[in-house]
């Protein structure tokens, strides 16, 4: 994570385990580095779906990618509270300005009452299926999840609403220092 710097403008590829991209995102901007993440932000950003179509997102959101661990988080700040989207996912690598990882179909969503509910269950016995995921990974990738509801249930400061606030007014004072660099 060395040559990063809190301002710094990225992409973000999404994958399926046949190598194939799943999905990318045009913009995430450095709000944070720690040790074993690194938080971002954006919005109103394009979204390239696999076959071509897009859409741009509504809401702004900070996204914590990890070292280490097998999942992402997505705080997505919305207008009646906080929604997080959690992917099951490979632990992140940056190539060429590109943050990349292995999306494995299992998602986590919470939302502002604090209920939870694990998505997309079908879809992952299907890819693991089709795309063969051995045992091994299938282990990791339900250590992943497990190890993330438990992150969730102990309050770990990702999931903290003002603490994703915070992060979000850096993104915007961010964007506005852009904005006028722009016109100088």
């Amino acid at each position: 994570m060395k040559n990063i710097c809190i301002g710094d403008k990225f992409q973000i590829q999404c994958y399926k385990h046949n190598g194939k991209i799943h999905r990318a995102w045009d913009e995430a901007i450095v709000l944070d580095i720690k040790k074993d993440y690194i938080v971002f932000g954006n919005f109103k950003t394009k979204v390239i779906e696999s076959q071509g179509t897009w859409w741009k997102t509504k809401e702004p959101a900070v996204m914590y990618f990890f070292k280490d661990k097998w999942f992402n988080i997505i705080s997505q700040l919305k207008k009646d509270g906080i929604y997080y989207y959690c992917n099951i996912a490979t632990p992140f690598i940056i190539e060429e300005g590109t943050i990349k990882y292995i999306d494995y179909d299992l998602d986590l969503r919470i939302f502002p009452s604090g209920e939870f509910k694990i998505l997309d269950k079908l879809e992952y016995l299907y890819h693991k299926r089709i795309m063969n995921y051995g045992d091994d990974l299938d282990k990791v990738i339900n250590n992943g999840l497990d190890e993330l509801i438990n992150y969730y249930k102990d309050k770990a400061i990702m999931f903290d609403s003002n603490r994703n606030r915070e992060y979000c007014k850096e993104y915007f004072s961010l964007k506005e220092e852009e904005k006028n660099s722009n016109f100088s």
